[in-house]
């Protein structure tokens, strides 16, 4: 990663960053042509941060993805609320990201955006809440996934945590605060944004497109609370939806 720096990440402590070669970006591609080429439609570009890459670099592995696999059809915020950006060290405040993704909408691109639920801790729920769902209304991006707080071996976030400077959420908090966020999220009719909340990190498994399936969603995550209120105890460090 080229930032490297958010406080709740340790996924790429200890590892330095360096761009690959065009020769070795291209030696990936052919291998993944010829194991599948007619069948791949998503290409991730890894790992961290693929657009520190210049423009043209990027148009120019975009082309050769176009050429290579003929039914491409994607190529893949944690917070709207700037207070939250600057403790997690983000690098970036609300009103940068808000006017990044709008320029990628503007251009035409497919935007996915992650949220993490819990990360401003719970005294600043509400307002990380109440700026996400902003962002959400003024980007209006393709696809929202809502994830949930983890606390990972190595993060800065976890040695808060365990010294009492951070406060989680519990799990009926962070469904509460997916409802808040939802409760301000208000798209044009005619928008179809796809929500989904089934990363391995969520208590509860949700899904819908907004803003028809709105009255549905806000169903399910008032039932949801219901259900997460009755935990009396949980693994700040692990969330097993599979008990």
């Amino acid at each position: 990663c080229a930032h490297n720096n958010c406080t709740y990440c340790n996924m790429y402590r200890g590892v330095k960053f360096e761009k690959l070669s065009d020769e070795q970006i291209m030696r990936q591609i052919e291998l993944a042509r010829a194991t599948d080429a007619e069948g791949v439609r998503r290409v991730f570009l890894a790992d961290g941060d693929a657009l520190v890459l210049p423009t043209e670099r990027l148009l120019k592995i975009l082309a050769v993805l176009k050429e290579y696999f003929p039914h491409l059809e994607r190529v893949g915020m944690e917070s709207g609320d700037s207070q939250t950006l600057k403790e997690i060290r983000k690098g970036v405040n609300g009103e940068q990201s808000i006017e990044v993704g709008k320029r990628a909408i503007a251009a035409g691109m497919q935007l996915s955006i992650m949220v993490i639920l819990g990360i401003a801790g719970a005294e600043g729920s509400e307002r990380h809440a109440l700026a996400t769902a902003h962002a959400i209304n003024e980007i209006k991006p393709t696809m929202l996934s809502a994830l949930s707080l983890m606390l990972y071996r190595g993060s800065e976030l976890k040695d808060q945590f365990e010294r009492g400077e951070f406060h989680p959420l519990p799990p009926a908090g962070l469904m509460k605060e997916l409802k808040l966020i939802m409760e301000n999220v208000h798209l044009p009719e005619s928008e179809r944004m796809i929500f989904r909340s089934n990363h391995v990190s969520n208590y509860i498994r949700l899904a819908a497109t907004l803003p028809a399936q709105k009255d549905q969603l806000m169903e399910d995550i008032e039932e949801s609370i219901d259900y997460l209120s009755q935990m009396k105890d949980w693994d700040i460090y692990n969330h097993d939806w599979t008990k």
